[in-house]
């Protein structure tokens, strides 16, 4: 999507990494003579942004010779420096300290890939002063590197403790408001290095009452105090070069996972998405059932045949194929008919628990038609669920109406679609609009901007997957001269997704 664009988020981050490691100096390419050479200490989240990106060849061309975990056991390596590149977390800290004690390497440079708190800067000042080592701790940087680049134009939050951040930890019924707002803390962190990265700050979208909001309110008071404080502001001039965004500001749409549920259970043709799934037996004949399901074309053969052929793919790929005909349905299936289904699928050997959930998240889907009413004991027990989709259940239901072949736009991409080219329709007319560049923050759904976004960044709160990214890959293709950056907060696949709803739906 972005590779024509002047530098993709990879090639930003890619840059911001060889900097880092050239003692955050701007690497240049060409330079001759030999590089300096160094160790790189990582914590296993630096080793997941930079194993992507850069190759054991290119961090030896860096000057690389050893990468070690902080956390293993590290022999002293007197006469060279190193380069740390860690979360600061209080366990990294006290191991930084204790090198420091140690007098493991020449010279120390400490990279953080969030920013650091104050009071952990100071810890690491006075085991300096305490070591004598003071004078080796050359440089103290934040990276604001805190996320993931899986493709030029995708990217994920984080792979260690992912379930910290993920759609079952979201959508706990006794998830309490500090976990909460932990999450929503921890997603907005790696938003805000994400686009310190990209250098832009964005006009934020999302719809009301979900998860997403949360987020966008966050992000949007983070980026305002960033810029208002003029002199430490991380959005000004000297970024990573005049890029891809720099003659208008990008559009960021947040969306929650709650808007869509089926697409992440589809079986799919597509060959990332394929390879991100496991392969099914019969999966023409689920594919096209899903694609009828979606696409409310008259089925030929009955959905209770392929639960009950003991040929035709296994226990999972036959629950993934009912809850998709579950949430797509427009009339929920009597029930009578709901016992009948049941017994096929706990005969066929299924674990009927993704179904308890999606029953429930039907429910609320309903029920959130109405405007979402805060505060009441019924909606608290049931977490954010009963907040989603006040806009109305209807586009839920639809759901996913058509699916890769017929080269539909999925619910994620319509959205995008509408928000992008400023297009009104009812599904997006309400979602709140922020702009962290204005001086009062304004609780408006109506644009300042009225003309369309050139890029676009689309973040799925709660996660993602392939079939959506495809999707969206897809329909920018027909787009002159616009880019679109999809991320999400973990990126799973069908197994994945039906074991979290599986784990929400036990009693």
């Amino acid at each position: 999507m972005a590779a024509a664009a002047a530098a993709s988020i990879r090639e930003r981050q890619t840059v911001a990494l060889k900097r880092m490691l050239n003692f955050n100096v701007p690497h240049v390419k060409n330079s001759t003579g030999e590089p300096v050479w160094k160790v790189l200490i990582y914590d296993r989240f630096g080793q997941d942004i930079i194993s992507p990106l850069l190759s054991v060849k290119e961090l030896r061309d860096m000057g690389i010779t050893l990468h070690l975990l902080l956390h293993s056991d590290r022999d002293p390596i007197p006469d060279v420096p190193a380069v740390y590149f860690v979360m600061p977390s209080e366990e990294n800290i006290d191991r930084m300290c204790q090198d420091l004690r140690n007098q493991l390497y020449e010279s120390y440079y400490l990279n953080f890939i969030s920013a650091i708190s104050r009071s952990k800067l100071e810890d690491i000042a006075n085991a300096a002063l305490a070591a004598s080592a003071v004078a080796q701790v050359a440089k103290v940087f934040d990276q604001y590197l805190n996320f993931i680049t899986l493709e030029d134009d995708m990217f994920v939050l984080c792979n260690q403790n992912k379930e910290l951040v993920s759609y079952r930890a979201i959508n706990r019924p006794d998830i309490t408001d500090t976990e909460m707002e932990t999450v929503m803390d921890t997603i907005v962190d790696s938003l805000f290095c994400f686009f310190v990265t990209l250098g832009a700050v964005p006009i934020i979208r999302c719809s009301r009452g979900t998860a997403a909001e949360m987020v966008a309110v966050k992000l949007d008071k983070k980026l305002r105090e960033n810029l208002r404080d003029a002199r430490n502001s991380l959005f000004t001039g000297d970024t990573l070069g005049a890029g891809q965004f720099s003659f208008q500001r990008p559009l960021l749409v947040l969306v929650d996972r709650n808007i869509d549920l089926a697409t992440p259970l589809h079986h799919t043709w597509t060959y990332q998405a394929l390879v991100h799934d496991v392969l099914a037996r019969k999966l023409d004949v689920y594919f096209e059932y899903e694609e009828k399901i979606m696409s409310k074309t008259t089925l030929d053969k009955s959905l209770l045949d392929i639960i009950s052929d003991p040929d035709a793919g296994t226990p999972e790929d036959k629950m993934r194929l009912f809850l998709i005909y579950y949430i797509s349905a427009q009339q929920a299936p009597s029930e009578a008919d709901l016992e009948q289904y049941k017994k096929a699928l706990t005969d066929a050997g299924c674990n009927l628990n993704p179904l308890q959930y999606i029953k429930q998240w039907k429910a609320f889907a309903k029920m959130a038609s109405a405007p979402a009413s805060y505060g009441n004991s019924t909606t608290k027990s049931m977490g954010l669920l009963s907040r989603v989709m006040n806009t109305g259940s209807q586009f839920v239901m639809e759901g996913v109406k058509n699916l890769v072949l017929k080269q539909q736009n999925l619910p994620v991409t319509r959205i995008l679609d509408n928000l992008m080219e400023m297009k009104s329709n009812p599904e997006t007319d309400d979602y709140r609009y922020f702009d962290p560049k204005m001086l009062r923050g304004n609780d408006s759904s109506v644009p300042r901007n009225k003309n369309p976004f050139q890029e676009a960044i689309v973040f799925v709160v709660g996660g993602g997957n392939y079939i959506e990214y495809q999707n969206l890959v897809d329909y920018i293709k027909g787009k002159q001269g616009k880019h679109i950056l999809y991320g999400c907060s973990e990126l799973f696949n069908a197994t994945q997704f039906i074991k979290q709803l599986s784990q929400l739906g036990q009693k």
